[in-house]
């Protein structure tokens, strides 16, 4: 298993993520995986008691988890959002858009790869819940 990569400053979440079914049958998980295709929503109503949610990407191109953080990150989720799987360096800056603050790839990422993949464009395209305003609305500004 490849090391979680964290763009956080609180200290990692040990307890290990619960399955969505398992975690709505019992009261005392504070860490949870959506499955892809699983509604996010379901977790809405537990959101502050959750210190991880892990979402997985089965293969780069199943998107549905890049959904499931939208919703969690609007609904006020502050806790720690884990993007696994299938997960690739070019994708890291639109997942960080999204609001996943964690990677778990399934291959390791060259730290310096990321820093160049994260930091090349200045500009974005679509809003999102990072309050970076898009480039059509600067120009009109």
């Amino acid at each position: 298993m490849v090391e979680v990569i964290r763009m956080r400053e609180d200290e990692p979440h040990e307890e290990p993520a619960v399955s969505l079914d398992a975690f709505l049958d019992q009261t005392n998980a504070t860490a949870v995986r959506i499955e892809a295709g699983e509604d996010a929503r379901q977790l809405i109503p537990f959101l502050d008691r959750l210190a991880l949610i892990e979402v997985d990407f089965p293969v780069f191109g199943d998107g549905r988890g890049y959904s499931a953080a939208q919703i969690l990150r609007e609904e006020g989720y502050t806790g720690e959002l884990r993007a696994s799987g299938d997960v690739l360096v070019d994708q890291l800056a639109y997942l960080k858009r999204c609001g996943f603050d964690a990677f778990a790839p399934d291959a390791p990422i060259n730290p310096q790869v990321m820093a160049q993949a994260l930091g090349r464009y200045e500009d974005v395209y679509q809003g999102t819940n990072d309050s970076r305003a898009p480039i059509w609305k600067l120009r009109h500004a």
